[in-house]
Order: C-alpha cells, then structure tokens, then sequence
C-alpha cells in the first residue's frame, strides 16, 4: 500500500499535498472527530429527537416523514458546508500569512495551483469522513429509510467542496481575517438556517425561497435528503449536481489564480 501511494505522490503533485494535509491531521484526529461528527450527531439528537417529537405531535408538513428523517440529511449536508466554510478561512490565512508553509510548498516542484488544488482536496477528504461517521450514526437512530443512502455522504462531501472551492480562493486573496467573522455571520449561518435544513423552502416568503435556491447548501440539502428518504428523481438529482459542479468549476478557476497571485516568487 505504502509503495503504490509512493507512486502516485510522485506522479500527481495534489497527492503530496493530501499527504502533508493527512499527515498533520493525525496528530489531532480525535479532536477533528469529535467537533467533524460528533457535534452534529449530538445537535441531531437535539433537533430529531428531542425537538422531533413535538414537531410531529403537530402534523407538521413534511411530506410524510417524521421530522428525524427530515431533518437528518439536513444536518449532515449543513454540517459539511460549515466545516468546509471554517476548515478554508483561518486555516488558509495561516497557510499564505502566518505560518506561510503555502509558500514553503510552492518553493518546491509544487506549483501554487498544486497547493490549492490538493488542500481543497483535502477538506473534501475530510467532509467524507465526517459524513460518512455521520451517516452510520444516525442509520442506527432510524434517521434514514432508503438504501440510496449510501450516496448521502458523498453528496454532502460535494455541498462542502462547492464552498470549500471559491471560499479558499477568497482566503487567499486576504490580507487579514478581518472579513471571516463577517462571512460566518452573514453567509454560513443564513444558509444553515434558510436552506431546507430544518424545515421546506416553501414555507418562505417568495423572495427568500429564491435566495435560498442560489445557496449551495439548499442543493446539497436537496441530494442528502433525496439519498436518506428515496424521494429524488434523477433529473432533480442531475439538476443539483449541476449546480454544485458549476460552484466548484468556478471556485477552482477562481482559487488557482489567488494562489499563483499569492504565491509567486
């Protein structure tokens, strides 16, 4: 196993820099475990079960599903958005400014765009592990009812990199973390609440439905949701796959000009 990774970290720069990214998380694994899945499994029990079980008792429009299942694939779509949101703002400032090792690694046969591309890699390693512990939990509490679920975690994997993609550009472009508490408070946490994580777009005024449809969060809301309960066709789906991929393509055209701007000699 060794020898073939070997091979392709000589052969595919982003790799060495999955690598690297790989080999510092280790040394805080359980930490990245216990705020990545842990957290959002417990908010789960809080909303699904604790909160569930009156939202239920009211005959609340859900389609027909109780509100655990509803609102699970919820979660886990918003918890990866949020974690690529935090895992590309500080993190990046400190690659390009104050610890610099993104220019460490641009010194050596690594190009800016190969640093970009395997550190936005990276977090969407790391949203698919979050998920996918996610997933199996909250399969054991009876958050899920379709065997499509197995592509739940890789949906919500893709929402993390449709914001994990531009927002890493935008890091980098930075002078100071002055903005990041901004985007935090006036984008991250506007889409967590407004994107059909916890209750249908529907029940929005008219113009916020449509705010709620350009968010990133609301597609992968949408696939994570139609993954766990067996509800989405394969037009929706393709449609929300769509958008996500235009999000990344243009997150990743727009990063890997930061990065060579930042980055170069």
């Amino acid at each position: 196993m060794s020898d073939a990774w070997g091979t392709l970290t000589a052969t595919a720069p982003v790799a060495r820099v999955v690598e690297r990214e790989a080999r510092v998380w280790r040394r805080y694994w359980f930490k990245s475990v216990l705020t990545g899945a842990l957290m959002p499994l417990l908010f789960l029990l809080a909303m699904g079960v604790g909160l569930g079980g009156m939202v239920d008792r009211n005959d609340a429009d859900l389609g027909g599903l109780d509100y655990l299942v509803f609102v699970a694939p919820g979660i886990l779509a918003a918890s990866g958005v949020t974690y690529a949101a935090g895992g590309c703002l500080w993190p990046v400032m400190a690659g390009t400014k104050w610890i610099r090792w993104f220019h460490a690694a641009a010194a050596t046969p690594l190009s800016p765009r190969d640093v970009y591309e395997g550190f936005v890699t990276w977090v969407g390693v790391r949203a698919l592990l979050n998920a996918t512990l996610f997933v199996l939990v909250a399969a054991a509490l009876g958050a899920v009812v379709s065997p499509w679920t197995v592509v739940a975690a890789p949906a919500a994997a893709y929402g993390a990199l449709a914001i994990a993609a531009p927002l890493t550009g935008f890091s980098a472009a930075q002078d100071s973390d002055r903005p990041f508490p901004l985007i935090f408070r006036l984008l991250v946490m506007p889409m967590f609440l407004f994107s059909g994580t916890f209750f249908p777009i529907d029940q929005l005024p008219p113009a916020l439905q449509a705010v709620a449809f350009v968010s990133p969060l609301y597609h992968s809301v949408e696939l994570c949701r139609g993954a766990t309960t067996g509800t989405l066709g394969a037009a929706p789906a393709a449609f929300h796959l769509a958008y996500l991929t235009a999000w990344i393509l243009a997150g990743w055209w727009y990063g890997s000009r930061t990065f060579a701007a930042r980055l170069a000699p």
